[in-house]
């Protein structure tokens, strides 16, 4: 007998360039996005760190890490904040930039395509999917956590 849900609850988020699918039970929290505390010597990718229940959570645009945009932010601009995959006690929660609010879905494997089309490097991204005709991005978690958790000690090392 498959033990494996039949169905689970999704995210679609806009970012700058596209759809990010998430499942519902990563996301923490969708806040409004604010000036966040810069990183020095960070990637630009890496937008700096934002205050969240007590956390100083770093933010990432998954426009710019996975090449979809050279530049993100708008006026409609709200951070979603994830539970971190890896298990870093100093880092449980990291943030992406995004654009409105997302989109609840139920994700099926009758409405779930895999398009198989990576048309290039880039980074970060487990697959592209095609959800009810709607092209999205299955970012890569457990990368972009190591990516920041390496960002950050290199920023920290050069300011040292």
């Amino acid at each position: 007998m498959n033990d494996s849900p039949r169905e689970i609850r999704g995210l679609m988020i806009n970012v700058t360039g596209g759809r990010v699918l998430l499942p519902n039970a990563s996301v923490s929290e969708i806040i409004t996005a604010a000036t966040p505390e810069p990183v020095s010597a960070g990637p630009d990718w890496l937008l700096g760190r934002v205050r969240w229940r007590g956390w100083r959570v770093p933010l990432f645009s998954f426009s710019i890490l996975a090449g979809l945009s050279p530049r993100d932010g708008a006026l409609n601009a709200k951070v979603t904040v994830l539970k971190a995959q890896g298990r870093n006690a100093r880092m449980p929660f990291i943030a992406m930039l995004c654009l409105g609010f997302p989109r609840l879905t139920t994700i099926t494997p009758e409405i779930l395509i895999p398009t198989g089309d990576l048309e290039g490097p880039e980074p970060c991204v487990k697959s592209r999917v095609l959800v009810r005709d709607d092209p999205a991005y299955i970012p890569d978690l457990l990368l972009i956590e190591q990516q920041i958790t390496d960002a950050l000690a290199t920023a920290a090392a050069q300011v040292a």
